[in-house]
């Protein structure tokens, strides 16, 4: 069993505001998102929260997740991946980023089946989703790196682990660019609607 932890803490400073709280489809972009993932059924979702937390928790209201607050989450990506990392059970951890709005449910099947197919061949696999030989989001980590991420120093994610177990890496060529766009900037708002 996997579960899907949604990093939904950071303070959106590029945006200017919440970008997390703005409107997409008639929900907020951080409700879209979790749909789209608990859709997928990849498993139990966890949603961590900081910034905003009580804003996020009320744009998420009916949604089957569960919420873990991370209290140190001006510290940087990696606090709120440990903070998720801790409250998660399961055979793995799919990392998604909460402002992928285009990833759809059958891409993070597709990933799902693909760390189900590599976990009974290597228990420390790592799944990396791939379009036009760039590498995006979500990674799904084997929980056999449980204690590496909770150990690990550096602030923006856990990267190094990747570039240190190549091996123990699995690529996965997904169907759209989906995997490789987020939201950080008013213009990167605009362009989900082009997509619409």
């Amino acid at each position: 069993m996997l579960t899907a932890i949604v990093l939904a803490a950071g303070s959106s400073r590029r945006m200017g505001k919440n970008k997390l709280l703005l409107p997409y489809r008639g929900r907020p972009l951080l409700a879209y998102v979790v749909e789209n993932i608990l859709s997928a059924k990849v498993g139990p979702v966890i949603v961590v929260t900081g910034h905003d937390a009580e804003q996020i928790e009320g744009a998420l209201k009916g949604l089957h997740v569960q919420l873990v607050y991370n209290p140190g989450y001006d510290k940087g990506m990696t606090s709120s991946i440990q903070a998720g990392v801790t409250a998660a059970g399961g055979d793995g951890y799919m990392i998604c980023l909460s402002d992928m709005a285009l990833i759809r449910p059958e891409e993070y099947r597709l990933l799902k089946n693909a760390f189900e197919k590599e976990h009974k061949r290597d228990i420390a696999c790592i799944i990396q989703p791939v379009y036009d030989n760039q590498t995006g989001n979500p990674v799904t980590f084997s929980a056999a790196w449980r204690q590496a991420i909770l150990e690990h120093p550096g602030p923006e994610g856990c990267k190094s682990i990747l570039h240190n177990h190549a091996d123990n890496c699995y690529q996965v060529e997904m169907p759209t660019s989906s995997v490789l766009e987020d939201v950080d900037w008013p213009e990167d708002y605009d362009r989900l609607f082009e997509s619409d």
